[in-house]
């Protein structure tokens, strides 16, 4: 389309520019040109978009629609609001599909199989002749086709390589139509490498911090939102500017498999959390601020996952059919609120409010108390519509988990459909009723026709102007989410400036104390640490049996050492005899019992149900739960998921005998255990064949050598429960926060919510005194 001006008009802005002067100038960076505004915003574009230039009053604004006027959404002076409405009223019914369309995974590159593979040009990556930045076949068809503007990055090659990336898609999207950009986004990516070296002057990838679950331990609000103003700096040099996090569930069943991404089973100080890590991630200030705290340095978070997800019955995970249902046998629905209406909703910062939601897969049993629906809660009109949208009012994006439209063809497959209630809808008729419960966004499809067909659905039985504007309303949510971050104005990134900020080294500085201020000190019998540097210990290698993960990929067996020797041997000579050792290092990780389901046990004619386990030993469920609150799923021809009497068989178990083995062979010599903590644990299988033990969240393995020969003070708190033994974790309820009766070692310490240990006893400070009372009080 060209430049099209009326001659009236070009005098106009001529004579407009001559009297008042332009006060901005542009200067070529890579493959595209910034534009400074004096006193305004700067503008960056790609001149083989075809966008040109228009001054206005002297200054100069992106011709973004290419009609050769400034339109309001092009207008950086106008409030967020003012523009995002006007470009919504613009959009046609399928540019409006594409805005709601979350892409699924893109690895940059694309993968050459598995399910987020790629092709260039036909060809899987090494045999193309591109270069990592280039765009797949498969991104281009659905930022073209399908007006997709919301990618989900996963791995990148390098910082380098992700800001290319950006400028590619930027460049290309910003010659379509009306130029909206890119929102790309990407999961929590700042976990650590456990056999990473770290030294001061070290930099990285990215910059590594303890899990969700780690930073709690800190219970140090300040110290999370300096993680998500890091992070938020990373993310944007790397081209993201949404993060789908913070997850703040409530992990109140301890044997949920996602614990370990939340802050912990506590109301309270999951609420201070959330909060803090979204005030960190949202806001921009000083030169990097556009308006109300927004700017270029913020990244939108998406908190997760209303209505909280961590009380799946028998602590099973709704990303399978075999987990659909949360449960709440103790009434305390409500409370799972608390960090999304008391937190996510109601920041100390400027920008206010977290700027998108994710429903979770569940379906929330029986919760549903106007409608009576038992369906996942992207499509429960309740859930989201009355009491999100409604009674707590939140007007920003609401955003579907992956996935969920499409159908189930297994109960125990991650990799499936998870239309969990509405299994007998067509694919239209799903998106249609999630748009009706106000939902505005639907993740992991790149596929627009569906969501078409919904509004033509909608048209049928509403009109069509009544479904122009339920689609302009999600249309205006989306688009403040891009306008607020400044991405109309500037996309680009200077790729050089991407790999000096991505992983610099006071960042990985901040993450490494951060990770230090994380390990929990659970028991120091006879003060046994801290350890002398440069005695001589012994390590048992760690034996992992062959299995599969998350997405079915088959595991090889392994027995190999458990940490990094180059680190060890930093601080200790290492001996592969006992005899010879002064002490012993044992590193074993939380037990992992699987997800609660036993293919074969379906296969052999069972119903597949078995207990999720938190000890090492074969675990025999006696008197759980028989009937089960919730069942039923449309590939099982029965309701009760019970696992009374059922056996779990812990995959990790040989993590007990390194212990007790260890314990063992040291004839009396110190041992001292670290325990990667994903889940609450029962330590009461081993503690007494211990005279230390570390927790930790995922930590660098020279972290743990830091404090284990004091060079750091243990300072974190445990954010969970550590129970007492299994009857305790079948007593408890699904839904309610500190029920169970922790376990109470050698030395008489209860491993209750709250309890840690420094090199002087157990740790009393401000942090224990606001978060260990007994009842939470939030108003």
């Amino acid at each position: 389309m060209r430049n099209e001006i009326t001659c009236a008009g070009l005098f106009t802005l001529l004579t407009a520019s001559a009297a008042i002067g332009q006060n901005w100038t542009e200067t070529k960076v890579d493959s595209w040109t910034k534009v400074t505004n004096k006193g305004g915003q700067t503008l960056g574009y790609a001149p083989n978009s075809g966008v040109k230039l228009l001054t206005v009053n002297g200054l100069a604004f992106k011709d973004l629609n290419k009609n050769g006027k400034l339109d309001s959404y092009e207008d950086w002076r106008l409030p967020v609001a003012t523009r995002a409405k006007d470009l919504a009223s613009k959009l046609s019914v399928e540019q409006i599909a594409g805005l709601m369309l979350y892409s699924k995974h893109q690895p940059i590159p694309a993968g050459a199989g598995g399910p987020f593979a790629g092709t260039y040009n036909g060809k899987v990556f090494a045999q193309s002749g591109a270069n990592a930045s280039d765009l797949s076949d498969q991104q281009r068809e659905f930022l073209t086709k399908d007006n997709l503007r919301h990618v989900l990055i996963t791995s990148v090659q390098s910082p380098e390589a992700a800001a290319q990336w950006n400028n590619n898609a930027q460049a290309l999207v910003e010659g379509l139509g009306l130029g909206i950009p890119i929102n790309s986004s990407s999961d929590p990516r700042h976990g650590t490498r456990a056999n990473a070296e770290f030294n001061a002057g070290a930099g990285g990838s990215i910059s590594m911090w303890p899990s969700s679950l780690g930073l709690a331990a800190t219970f140090n609000p300040e110290l999370v939102k300096r993680f998500g103003q890091i992070a938020a700096t990373e993310y944007r040099a790397l081209g993201i500017a949404t993060a789908l996090s913070p997850q703040v569930d409530l992990a109140t069943d301890p044997r949920w498999n996602r614990a370990s991404g939340t802050f912990g089973e506590d109301p309270q100080l999951a609420t201070d959390m959330a909060r803090a890590y979204i005030d960190g991630f949202q806001t921009s200030a000083g030169a990097a601020e556009i308006t109300g705290g927004w700017g270029y340095n913020s990244v939108n978070a998406m908190v997760k996952h209303w209505p909280g997800g961590g009380s799946g019955e028998g602590g099973r995970d709704a990303h399978y059919g075999y987990g659909k249902y949360a449960v709440y046998p103790g009434n305390n629905f409500e409370t799972h609120f608390l960090p999304f209406t008391q937190g996510a909703f109601k920041l100390n910062g400027k920008t206010g409010s977290a700027a998108a939601v994710m429903p979770y897969y569940t379906i929330s049993y029986n919760q549903d108390k106007k409608n009576g629906e038992n369906v996942g809660n992207s499509y429960n009109k309740y859930i989201i519509g009355d009491l999100l949208r409604g009674k707590y009012k939140y007007d920003g994006v609401v955003c579907t988990d992956w996935n969920i439209t499409a159908n189930e063809t297994a109960v125990d497959l991650f990799l499936t459909g998870k239309s969990w209630g509405v299994d007998k809808l067509s694919l239209p008729e799903r998106h249609y009723k999630i748009l009706m419960a106000g939902a505005d966004q639907f993740g992991g499809n790149n596929d627009a026709t569906p969501v078409i067909e919904a509004y033509k659905m909608g048209v049928k039985e509403k009109g069509e102007a009544a479904m122009r504007a339920r689609f302009e309303q999600s249309a205006v949510r989306l688009l403040k989410n891009i306008f607020q971050v400044g991405l109309f104005e500037n996309p680009y990134l200077e790729p050089q400036t991407s790999r000096n900020v991505v992983g610099k080294a006071d960042f990985m500085q901040s993450g490494y104390q951060a990770q230090l201020q994380s390990v929990v000190m659970l028991k120091n019998k006879a003060k046994a640490l801290p350890l002398t540097k440069g005695k001589t210990v012994y390590i048992p290698k760690r034996f992992t049996p062959a299995g599969r993960n998350f997405l079915g990929m088959e595991i090889p067996e392994k027995l190999e050492y458990p940490v990094n020797l180059t680190v060890v041997k930093k601080y200790f000579t290492v001996t592969d005899n006992p005899a010879e050792a002064d002490y012993a290092l044992v590193f074993i990780q939380s037990p992992d019992s699987g997800g609660g389901y036993n293919s074969a046990d379906a296969k052999a004619g069972g119903t597949g149900y078995v207990p999720v386990s938190l000890q090492y030993g074969d675990y025999t469920a006696q008197g759980a739960r028989n009937p089960s609150i919730a069942g039923g799923d449309q590939l099982e021809k029965f309701t009760n998921r019970s696992y009374d009497g059922k056996t779990a068989k812990t995959i990790n178990g040989t993590d007990l005998g390194m212990v007790t083995e260890t314990y063992a062979k040291m004839n009396g010599k110190p041992v001292i255990v670290s325990l990667l903590v994903s889940n609450p644990t029962v330590v009461g299988e081993f503690e007494k064949q211990t005279n230390a033990i570390l927790a930790h969240f995922g930590v660098q393995d020279q972290a743990l050598m830091d404090i284990l020969t004091g060079s750091s003070e243990p300072s974190a708190l445990l954010p969970m429960q550590m129970p007492i033994d299994m009857k305790t974790v079948e007593a408890q309820a699904e839904d309610v926060p500190r029920d169970m009766k922790p376990y109470v070692d050698a030395d008489g310490h209860a491993y209750d919510f709250g309890f840690g240990l420094n090199w002087k006893g157990i740790i009393q400070d401000a942090r224990t005194a606001k978060y260990k009372k007994a009842a939470l009080s939030m108003k």
